[in-house]
């Protein structure tokens, strides 16, 4: 076992909170390697689906948490939140980690839910900092997956982390990208690591009307986009006289004509699926012939 003071040291972050199950597998498979110095700064709360939103005015409250074998914080605040905090050195008295660990997300982060994904914005938040940074997800499928599927995930994850961390000790880590790593729902049986590209699959939302109902006991295991299942996990501040609509999938869709290397479909296929993203939003290269053409008309 390498020293403490010599190891590398890792930070996890998630979106479904620091006591998701998901966040927890990740750190115990960490500890247990006994080679990284682990560090923990996740929302105190479940904050599935926020995207890189981040907290501007308030002060974020930090709360020690008991995880053994790691330096735990649970933050008031979003994924962003805590990425940014945990790398500044200013939480872990000085101490940045070599690579941010963001997961292990119940629910797929495949295609256009990359836009979403609070578990995908932790990633992101340390890799524009330039922290080398691992987005993870486990594909959960309600009725058929369970919470030991996500100590399996953590499993199946160590050796992509342990070649990463070899990398970035060796100063060959490329720094163009960070990586959002999905694996598929029998992640006892996958097919190996596969290299892809980011698709355009989507669970579409549309909206009803409802009335308000006692809110029901959410788990971990439905907290994420893919999920259809009715559960209303906020306080009822309505009135009569409000309509309440609620989100509901109305379609999912799938863009499979481009090739065997998309996200989505690779992860059902039964692969591991590597995707390295960017932070930058850039247009397909063949429209900017038309914007140059309609303004020049301007």
């Amino acid at each position: 076992m390498a020293s403490t003071a010599a190891a590398p040291v890792v930070m996890v972050t998630n979106d479904d909170g620091i006591d998701a199950p998901g966040l927890r597998f990740l750190v115990d498979q960490l500890v247990a390697e006994g080679r990284f110095r682990v560090l923990v700064c996740a929302p105190d709360t479940d904050r599935s689906g926020v995207s890189h939103c981040i907290t501007w005015r308030p002060a974020l409250c930090c709360k020690r948490v008991n995880i053994s074998g790691a330096t735990a914080f649970g933050v008031s605040g979003t994924p962003a939140d805590c990425a940014s905090l945990g790398i500044s050195g200013k939480l872990f008295d000085g101490l940045v980690p070599d690579l941010v660990l963001s997961g292990i997300n119940i629910g797929n982060n495949c295609g256009f839910h990359v836009v979403y994904s609070g578990t995908v914005a932790g990633a992101r938040e340390a890799f524009i900092n330039d922290i080398p940074a691992l987005a993870m997800s486990y594909d959960w499928v309600a009725g058929q997956s369970s919470v030991n599927d996500l100590k399996v995930a953590a499993e199946v994850c160590m050796p992509l982390i342990n070649a990463v961390m070899v990398e970035i000790k060796n100063g060959t880590y490329p720094k163009g990208s960070f990586l959002n790593i999905d694996v598929p729902t029998d992640a006892a049986h996958h097919k190996g690591y596969k290299i892809t590209k980011q698709g355009k699959y989507m669970a579409r939302i549309g909206w009803e009307q409802t009335v308000y109902k006692k809110p029901a006991v959410e788990s971990y295991q439905t907290a994420n986009i893919n999920d259809d299942s009715e559960k209303d996990s906020e306080v009822d501040t309505s009135s009569e006289s409000d309509l309440l609509f609620k989100r509901v999938i109305v379609k999912r869709s799938y863009d499979e004509e481009d090739g065997e290397d998309m996200d989505h479909k690779s992860l059902v296929d039964g692969y591991i699926t590597v995707t390295p993203l960017g932070a930058l939003s850039r247009a397909e290269a063949d429209v900017i012939p038309y914007y140059k053409a309609c303004l020049s008309r301007i």
